[in-house]
């Protein structure tokens, strides 16, 4: 049976996640905390902490959003580049999403020794954003109940994602979100810069009703 990546990363996020929620120490040690970092050079936290998840809500919520987004991107990636090195891009891009989202936390936080975060939210983040700029009509629905066009409710969520990270009031790293999303736009018109022009002409045909 042929598993594609997205698949496969899911698993593995699962499984760590899974055994992270029975070991305290595994959790501490893989979570994303600036000050660690930059006190003792703990450096791999940045990815490590892609793969683990505060409770299975959380670990649900990230991965049922990645299975659905992650597929449409990884199918791109391969259709443009061939199975093998579209897979790697599509590896790489994942993989590096969850660094870059979290450097802005970094620079901010790394003074910080209170500061915790973990979760796959940037990878997933930069995920859905490359497939909206793929299909920026197609809806995407939040529980079942509001459903818009992915360029529109990308919109908003850039938005919110802005103004709740600048506020700062809660203990969900919308910045992570944000830069994820970004990180994922630009990422895909780097890749594959006709995807600009097919965005813009899907966006300028677009009628509501």
């Amino acid at each position: 049976m042929d598993y594609s990546l997205t698949t496969i990363l899911i698993g593995i996020t699962a499984l760590s996640s899974i055994i992270a929620f029975n070991r305290p120490a595994l959790l501490d040690r893989w979570m994303f905390i600036p000050y660690r970092i930059k006190q003792r050079n703990q450096w791999d936290r940045f990815i490590l902490s892609g793969f683990i998840h505060k409770d299975y809500m959380h670990l649900l919520f990230n991965m049922f959003t990645f299975y659905f987004f992650g597929g449409v991107v990884e199918r791109f990636f391969k259709f443009q580049f061939g199975l093998e090195l579209g897979g790697l891009i599509f590896l790489g891009f994942y993989l590096v999403a969850i660094v870059v989202a979290d450097i802005p936390t970094f620079l901010k936080e790394q003074g910080n020794s209170y500061y915790r975060a973990l979760g796959a939210s940037g990878g997933t983040s930069a995920t859905v954003f490359a497939s909206i700029i793929l299909m920026p009509l197609s809806d995407i629905c939040l529980f079942g109940l509001l459903c818009l066009p992915g360029f529109l409710l990308g919109g908003f969520f850039l938005i919110y994602s802005y103004v709740k990270g600048q506020q700062g009031q809660d203990n969900i790293n919308h910045d992570a979100h944000l830069y994820g999303a970004i990180f994922g736009i630009v990422s895909i018109l780097l890749l594959s810069p006709g995807s600009a022009g097919m965005f813009l002409e899907q966006i300028l045909s677009y009628r509501p009703f």
